[in-house]
């Protein structure tokens, strides 16, 4: 999902206030952050833990397939349909439960053609069945429904339908519900712990609008009141939320991109066609990309379903195989480059098409883990930077997004409750910097692209929890960095290194530990006299005192290569080592 769109106003203002900042140690930054951090996340309800929970009611079956069928009236904003969930029971069960927003009427719910009883609580839908359904069996009900879905405010942060025009008057509609769920538009299960193994989705829309959705087409029809049915398949896992529709009065152009190895992977564009000039000229970035891509992360996760981009009216979104792309065909964040390394690419192409590998292929299975979407995600655009214009360059992007890191809360959320209302955006730029340090924590880049590559391949089309990854990790390198990842990820701020430095004949003595939240961190550091060379510490949360041959004044913590504060303390007698 594309960054907050508050964020160049953030950068600004984080950018005039940082030399300030620079100057205060921790301890006070500490006590402004108390004030700069407002109100905490709200309470959640009894509809947030129908959303988010794992209960018996839904861990008693596994989709398998979805068969969405929906039809848009565009004129009054209302959509009908129906959706077939087949699932295997993984239990005995006579009730479960599948969700859809309140607004959303339910006509019928049905099993081998026969009526079920159902209830309704907030968004979740409880449907029972006469006879107990038994483990191991496949079977499917479908569900009826239709009506006005939710309107997106501000898409794709604030999700639901979009209904607007295009430049020459023509009706364009789409949808992007990562943040309210996809039981805002089609019933289903709305957890990103299960996703089916394909879906199929048939779309009817007025005539001569087109309808462009995920996976590949499989043809059109005439449909009733001057309408065309156009059907699309996936067929892949794909998470709920990435399900979408875009209608409107679409062009198409194609290419492919060949692999270093000779396969090939179908590129379609879908967009507006007084902007086909320009979106072939912009598109000329992806396969540059899907190189870089392919190099660090391995082969694209989708290689049946392709690759596509279409145009939409709002920012964007990483819909598997059906990116959404609204960036106007500029360089960077909506023209605006966050980074300060220049505006040579298209932010949105580059974010949302790593969510392929990252979000879309290797899925959070809970929301409060989005971390494992969005870090990786973010992170992999310095990779991209890395790969077209170097190493120094991409940890200059990485420095530039390290200033809008605010430490206010941890990067994991509370599990089990839906959508975790975030405060801050730490869980992109903090994730994308912690991962870099632990790059240089690892110190072995043929060691750490083996983990990208690892991670990719391992949890290619699943769903996985923060333990996966740092089991994986752990198992990869042969150390356990648990320590590591709690402190990143369930503590507010990233490690002190508390350092004392007094002259001596020949360099400096230097005492310095570690201050954190997890107890015995214990992190190695790089440290030194000027940039790009580097003596590596092992701080401990004991002091431990060092000689090192240099200035004082000159004596610098490697922060370009290691996401910490540093406080240094009053002079005086150094502590002794313990």
């Amino acid at each position: 999902m594309p960054r907050s769109r508050y964020l160049p106003v953030l950068l600004l203002l984080l950018v005039t206030l940082l030399p300030a900042a620079a100057q205060e140690g921790p301890k006070i930054q500490s006590e402004k952050r108390q004030a700069q951090q407002g109100p905490p996340r709200a309470a959640f309800s009894r509809a947030d833990s129908l959303r988010g929970a794992l209960t018996p009611l839904r861990t008693c079956y596994d989709v398998g397939f979805y068969d969405l069928r929906v039809r848009v009236n565009v004129a009054d904003r209302r959509i009908e349909g129906s959706t077939q969930i087949v699932y295997t029971a993984t239990t005995d069960f006579q009730e479960m439960q599948v969700d859809l927003f309140e607004n959303l009427q339910i006509s019928r719910i049905t099993h081998r053609g026969t009526p079920l009883a159902f209830r309704r609580e907030a968004g979740a839908v409880f449907v029972a069945f006469p006879e107990a359904q038994r483990r191991g069996a496949v079977d499917s009900i479908t569900v009826y429904y239709g009506g006005r879905p939710v309107i997106a405010k501000n898409a794709p942060w604030d999700g639901g339908f979009v209904w607007t025009q295009d430049k020459q008057g023509n009706p364009w509609v789409a949808v992007a519900c990562e943040g309210i769920g996809a039981s805002a538009w089609w019933p289903n299960k709305d957890h990103p712990s299960d996703e089916p193994d394909s879906l199929y989705l048939s779309c009817e829309v007025p005539r001569p609008l087109v309808c462009v959705a995920n996976g590949n087409p499989r043809g059109t029809s005439p449909a009733p009141g001057d309408y065309t049915r156009y059907d699309w398949k996936v067929t892949y896992p794909i998470n709920n939320y990435n399900v979408t529709l875009n209608i409107g009065a679409y062009t198409h152009f194609a290419d492919t991109y060949t692999s270093p190895d000779g396969d090939t992977l179908a590129l379609d564009y879908y967009v507006m066609p007084y902007n086909e000039k320009k979106a072939r000229r912009q598109f000329a970035q992806v396969k540059p990309m899907l190189a870089c891509f392919e190099q660090y992360f391995g082969k694209y996760p989708f290689p049946r379903d392709g690759y596509a981009l279409v145009e939409t009216p709002y920012l964007g979104m990483e819909h598997q195989s059906a990116i959404a792309y609204g960036n106007d065909y500029q360089p960077g964040y909506m023209g605006r480059d966050l980074s300060g390394v220049g505006l040579d690419f298209d932010y949105l192409i580059i974010h949302e098409s790593a969510h392929e590998y990252w979000g879309n292929s290797v899925t959070a299975a809970d929301h409060a883990e989005m971390w494992i979407q969005e870090s990786f995600t973010t992170y992999a655009e310095a990779l991209y930077v890395e790969c077209t214009r170097g190493y120094e360059t991409a940890v200059r992007y990485l420095q530039g997004e390290a200033q809008l890191i605010q430490n206010a809360e941890p990067i994991l959320g509370p599990l089990q409750v839906g959508y975790s209302r975030w405060l801050t955006s730490d869980h992109y730029f903090k994730g994308a910097l912690m991962l870099h340090t632990l790059r240089n924590v690892i110190a072995d880049d043929k060691l750490w692209f083996d983990i990208l590559r690892g991670l990719s391949s391992r949890f290619r089309h699943q769903s996985i929890h923060t333990a996966d990854v740092v089991g994986f990790i752990n198992a990869k390198t042969g150390k356990d960095f648990t320590y590591f990842f709690d402190q990143y990820l369930r503590h507010p701020s990233p490690p002190v290194l508390q350092y004392q430095i007094k002259p001596e004949a020949g360099g400096v003595e230097l005492a310095y530990r570690w201050q954190a939240d997890v107890p015995g961190f214990a992190m190695p550091v790089g440290v030194g006299f000027r940039k790009g060379s580097y003596t590596t510490l092992f701080p401990t949360t004991d002091w431990q005192t060092v000689q090192l041959p240099g200035s004082a004044a000159a004596f610098r913590v490697a922060t370009e290569r290691f996401y910490v504060q540093t406080e240094r303390l009053p002079g005086g007698a150094a502590p002794k080592s313990k």
